[in-house]
């Protein structure tokens, strides 16, 4: 391991600017603590499990190789920006394949949808549903861009720690219609009903319900047109396993096994924290990218000094729980594509019974990632990986998952054996899962929620988690639940906020 020293910095930078705490080593974390160390400043990076990466753990049984979260990769250059910081180029490091299609979509009864690298090869798909959605589609692509242009270019890095930014957008949020749902957008420019669906599951992947989520999260559309959907050939363990050499050769000090009991205060700032075990960090500034919802309930002393909620925990939305499968084949199914979305008989109702009365239903959606598509080395050869990813209610829907989880494992696998997999009964091997309680134990995730807050409007922007305590001016947030929100553009884009509230305050500004 190298030692914490200047030499890597871009001449002329030393780092003389003080001591950084970063609590959570998860990309939200790690992106803040690599742009505080290009700062100047002296960084820690400390993390309670025994690997960086946060929920991008990497899982090895009998020869398969599983990550354990993220594995869909846009907005590269967010990574690639980390990489510049010290003047290196991230594509010397870790290759991103552009995959084709994106996702395949499976519906109940049969038939396929192919979402695909090229809009044209993506008309030809719509046409097999609804010809005339091909306009529909043109059109949801020039809203989407609109959005994005105000919701990501202009608002995705900006802090909203002061209401009065919140107001100056409002004109913007209205014309663009943020109070309207996802799927309420989708469906006014889509009229299949298995399109509106395939269209408007972009806010599961971050937590969120699509006939609930604000529709500034339809810029996710043209985010993906804009710089495409990748896989990072060894998984995004091996990103991670770049980053955290990075993070060394720049000096940061990175920490393991280090699992925080309190975050410290004097006289209303924070000096640092304590571990569980009893290691005292000294900082002069501490970023969080653990969950925040956590870090007030659990980290701060009730001093009065904690941050009051607009509205109480009892009427805080948080997103749905994940029941997470991972397993290999002893044989391949290539008619499986690398992203599979394996939609049930019901959608509304079914998201309803997950995310309003938290029930676990008798039917399921679910996310098939097979990396082996793309990368054989997940596998012993001739074989395949797997993980399968079920939304489920959070533990606010107090299900017993020691008696549910294999239960829903098993019609998991009776499902696809009927439909995608024929045979996976017989052929699965080295299966294990995750449920909503791994994630409160592993993550310390409230409610065991897989995104931490639901991105609703009245949770978005201002309305979210600051970057920065409106009390303890030295407190920052670069996480999930505080703007711009869940993902991994979303996290890195919250590291980026935190820097530029940071450039203020060096600068003399508030």
């Amino acid at each position: 391991m190298k030692s914490n020293s200047s030499s890597n910095f871009p001449k002329g930078r030393a780092p003389d600017l003080g001591t950084v705490l970063v609590i959570g080593a998860g990309f939200g974390g790690i992106a803040a603590a690599l742009r505080m160390r290009a700062k100047g400043f002296e960084v820690t990076l400390v993390d309670r499990l025994t690997a960086i990466g946060g929920r991008a753990q990497v899982f090895e049984r009998g020869g398969f190789r599983h990550d354990a979260g993220p594995t869909v990769i846009t907005a590269p250059f967010l990574f690639d920006e980390l990489f510049e910081l010290f003047g290196e180029k991230r594509s010397d490091h870790v290759e991103f394949r552009s995959l084709d299609p994106w996702y395949r979509f499976y519906f109940h009864g049969g038939r396929q949808f192919d979402y695909c690298r090229s809009i044209e090869d993506t008309n030809e798909q719509i046409k097999k549903f609804e010809p005339r959605d091909v306009k529909g589609y043109a059109r949801l692509l020039a809203t989407s861009k609109a959005i994005f242009e105000v919701g990501f270019e202009q608002l995705a890095n900006r802090p909203f720690h002061k209401i009065r930014t919140m107001v100056a957008q409002i004109p913007s949020l209205f014309r663009l219609k943020s109070y309207y749902s996802v799927a309420g957008i989708v469906n006014r420019h889509l009229k299949h009903p298995l399109l509106r669906q395939a269209f408007s599951i972009h806010p599961l992947l971050v937590g969120g319900n699509p006939f609930s989520t604000t529709s500034i999260y339809a810029l996710i559309h043209y985010l993906e047109r804009k710089w495409g959907v990748y896989f990072c050939m060894g998984g995004t363990g091996k990103l991670v396993e770049a980053l955290h050499a990075l993070l060394l050769r720049a000096g940061v000090k990175v920490e393991l096994n280090v699992d925080i009991a309190e975050i410290t205060l004097e006289r209303g700032l924070a000096t640092g924290a304590i571990a569980e075990d009893g290691r005292v960090f000294h900082a002069e500034r501490v970023i969080c990218n653990a969950d925040p919802p956590t870090v007030y309930a659990q980290m701060l002393p009730q001093d009065g000094n904690r941050r009051k909620r607009l509205a109480p925990e009892k009427l805080t939305h948080y997103s749905m729980g994940l029941y997470v499968l991972f397993f290999g084949t002893q044989c391949q199914y290539p008619d499986v594509a690398h992203h599979t979305i394996w939609m049930g008989p019901r959608y509304k109702d079914l998201l309803a019974d997950i995310f309003n009365k938290k029930i676990l239903s008798d039917d399921f959606s679910l996310y098939v990632h097979r990396p082996t598509a793309t990368d054989p080395s997940f596998a012993p050869e001739g074989c395949d990986s797997y993980y399968v990813l079920c939304p489920v209610p959070n533990l606010r829907g107090q299900v017993n998952w020691s008696e549910k989880a294999p239960e829903l494992r098993d019609r998991i696998v009776k499902a696809l054996s009927e439909t995608i997999m024929p045979d996976l009964e017989t052929t699965i091997t080295e299966d294990f899962w995750m449920t909503p309680e791994d994630f409160k134990a592993d993550y310390r995730s409230m409610h065991g929620a897989g995104f931490s807050l639901a991105p609703i409007f009245t949770q978005s922007a201002w309305f979210r988690y600051h970057n920065r305590d409106p009390h303890i001016s030295n407190l920052y947030f670069s996480a999930a639940g505080a703007h711009p929100g869940a993902g991994m553009p979303g996290v890195l884009c919250s590291a980026k906020v935190v820097e530029a509230l940071i450039d203020q305050e060096l600068k003399g500004q508030t």
